[in-house]
């Protein structure tokens, strides 16, 4: 008899339930190169050094200046460099990608389903629910929104209906448009001018948006799980 190689029969099974739920993993489709990388190294790790690493990368997301940190862990723990990179950059990606999500739509015991199926070693998964899942939780945020490139909100949206009753232009005589002033959160304020048909154009794109974002969210994948 041949021997199967690969995940296994119980990561067969993980996969099939995972498919008829129609749930995906929190990291994405794939995996990313860091975590796979990272789960390598993980095996035969002594936890107390697993624990210092994670407490250095959770030092980091917060916005710490985790360096010194780092280098006391190379020089005093029995890691070679490139396995120290590795579990360090597969920390911050895996936690960062989970940060992401909300606790209403990312489930501790989802999240815990999901590195079992990483192949992350089980006596580690805990420590890595009470990061996510912690008291430390609301700094971590906060961090996120401090340190994250977003792009500014709207604050403040005005609009009013001109009509030009002599022009340069003929053919822009007596036809009307819409001005709008946006005042976003940066501070900055923007104001530009649309024709009628340009704005009705923007209008249906909006609408077509808004329905697809609406047929999204019926999509069982999408849903937010109790």
């Amino acid at each position: 008899l041949g021997v199967r190689g690969g995940r296994g029969c119980e990561g067969d099974r993980r996969e099939a339930q995972r498919r008829m739920s129609h749930r995906s993993c929190f990291l994405g489709a794939r995996t990313p190169l860091e975590v796979e990388l990272m789960v390598k190294q993980l095996k035969d790790l002594d936890r107390e050094i697993f624990r210092k690493i994670l407490k250095t990368v959770v030092n980091a997301l917060e916005g710490k200046d985790s360096r010194d940190a780092v280098r006391s862990i190379a020089e005093t723990e029995s890691l070679s460099e490139e396995r120290l990179s590795h579990i360090l950059a597969g920390m911050y990606t895996l936690l960062q990608e989970a940060l992401r999500l909300p606790p209403s739509s990312l489930k501790q015991e989802v999240f815990k389903e999901d590195l079992r199926d990483i192949r992350i070693p089980e006596e580690l998964i805990s420590d890595f629910a009470s990061v996510v899942f912690g008291s430390r939780r609301s700094v971590l945020d906060a961090a996120a929104l401090q340190q994250g490139n977003r792009l500014p909100s709207v604050e403040d949206f005005r609009w009013r209906v001109d009509v030009a009753i002599s022009s340069s232009s003929l053919t822009r005589a007596l036809q009307p448009a819409i001005l709008m002033q946006l005042k976003l959160s940066d501070g900055n304020t923007h104001r530009f001018e649309l024709p009628v048909a340009k704005f009705q154009e923007l209008r249906y794109n909006v609408a077509l948006i808004l329905k697809e974002i609406n047929n999204l969210e019926k999509k069982s994948i999408l849903r937010i799980q109790d």
